[in-house]
């Protein structure tokens, strides 16, 4: 069994007991009688190896729970352009009239009144294009807009492109579609 040793007294014992014979056995040596603990530099060290940790992994969490939130504001645009692009070739290449999120909800049968990351969405009439307002993700981005543009192909088929406009982090950007 992995969690059991060998005594050469009792023969095979449980995990349990071998780290107390261990325990006592060391407790004979005589070094740990005197012993009270750790010396303050110990501890001074340790604390110092925690706090250069901290500070070196922070920034990364940081980044990434902005890129989290801001992900979810690309899904719910994913969500939209899948809904305008159905919408966009049932009716015969024309796009719908949204100017807000209750249009959105209306006319496209997408609701995105629950998410607290998007101040406004839109989906422009006259060529399809797809405008959240970032807002709840950071002080960097919000505030900021992110468009979601429809190119179509000549076989009618579309791709979306991603447009973030100027002061958005290069990190945070969509890969693409």
């Amino acid at each position: 069994m992995p969690y059991e040793s060998f005594d050469l007294n009792k023969g095979f014992i449980g995990h349990q007991h071998f780290f107390l014979i261990l325990f006592r056995e060391l407790m004979k040596c005589g070094d740990m009688k005197n012993s009270s603990g750790f010396t303050l530099i110990e501890l001074l060290i340790v604390i110092a190896i925690i706090g250069i940790l901290a500070t070196v992994a922070l920034p990364y969490y940081q980044g990434y729970m902005m890129r989290a939130r801001l992900v979810e504001v690309e899904n719910v645009m994913a969500v939209v352009k899948n809904a305008a692009s159905a919408y966009y070739q049932e009716n015969h290449l024309a796009w719908p009239d949204c100017p807000d999120r209750n249009a959105v909800r209306t006319s496209l049968g997408v609701g995105v009144g629950g998410v607290d990351r998007i101040f406004g969405i839109s989906v422009g009439v006259a060529d399809g294009t797809i405008t959240a307002t970032v807002q709840n993700v950071h002080p960097m981005v919000d505030g900021k807009t992110i468009l979601l543009k429809p190119q179509p192909g000549g076989d009618g088929s579309l791709k979306w492109v991603w447009d973030y406009g100027a002061g958005f982090p290069v990190q945070l950007r969509q890969r693409g579609y």
